[in-house]
């Protein structure tokens, strides 16, 4: 598996994409309205930045926004096969947030794993 994404949570996804182009030099490659969430992502090279805005005020993005402030949300592993990397998760008792794959953005098939599972960090697999 590799590094596809860090989802980073933001209360403003222009302004912090805005940002990282002018400093980084990254390019927005993809932008989308998914999930109660404006969602950016900017290509890093061998990965990307998915910055994570929440529209509505509720949500899994507020509720972090709320409780830890902007920062990184999530790292995300590319998967050829997210429903087999769920076995492998479960043979290794790691504690599941998703069952299966679900739809994501970019229309990719995704899930989660719980943090409290591996390490304090939220990992999410991602089939492309």
């Amino acid at each position: 598996m590799n590094v596809d994404h860090a989802g980073i949570a933001t209360d403003d996804a222009d302004v912090l994409a805005e940002l990282y182009t002018d400093l980084f030099g990254f390019e927005v490659v993809h932008e989308e309205t998914f999930d109660g969430m404006s969602v950016v992502f900017l290509d890093c090279g061998e990965s990307y930045f998915e910055l994570l805005e929440p529209l509505d005020g509720e949500g899994a993005i507020a509720r972090y926004l709320d409780r830890n402030g902007p920062g990184i949300h999530h790292l995300a592993l590319e998967t050829d096969d997210v429903a087999a990397a769920l076995d492998r998760a479960r043979e290794h008792g790691v504690e599941l947030i998703d069952d299966e794959p679900r739809p994501g953005a970019w229309g990719h098939s995704v899930a989660f794993l719980h943090p409290g599972s591996t390490g304090g960090v939220l990992i999410e697999f991602v089939e492309h």
